[in-house]
């Protein structure tokens, strides 16, 4: 069973950055499309940034371009999200999982943006 585990969030004001991490068990993660979402209070969990395994090619949800960007690590099995230019409206628990979101979930790491 793939573990995830995210981590790096927490409390930073607006125009500030984050980095999250996504520790990944499981031997498939160096062959599997990863992708970042997010669920803020009271709305559903939502794409955020997805990267693929092989050419590495990036794709992300119209609200954060230009201001994330997602990488991995291969030989870590880990995937990270690089958050900068931050909004409150990407208030939000942040979580990781395959591009399809059908690997259990982890407990996800709150990210908090004051204005």
């Amino acid at each position: 069973q793939v573990q995830l585990v995210e981590s790096g969030g927490g409390l930073v004001q607006a125009g500030g950055s984050l980095r999250l991490s996504c520790a990944a068990s499981g031997r498939t993660f160096s062959t599997t499309t990863m992708a970042w979402f997010r669920q803020a209070p009271g709305k559903e969990r939502e794409f955020v940034a997805a990267i693929s395994w092989g050419t590495l090619s990036t794709s992300y949800a119209d609200s954060v371009k230009g201001r994330f960007s997602i990488s991995r690590d291969n030989a870590k099995n880990t995937v990270y999200l690089q958050m900068n230019s931050l909004k409150p409206e990407d208030t939000a628990v942040y979580y990781c999982n395959n591009r399809q979101g059908t690997r259990s979930w982890g407990q996800g790491t709150q990210v908090t943006v004051s204005s």
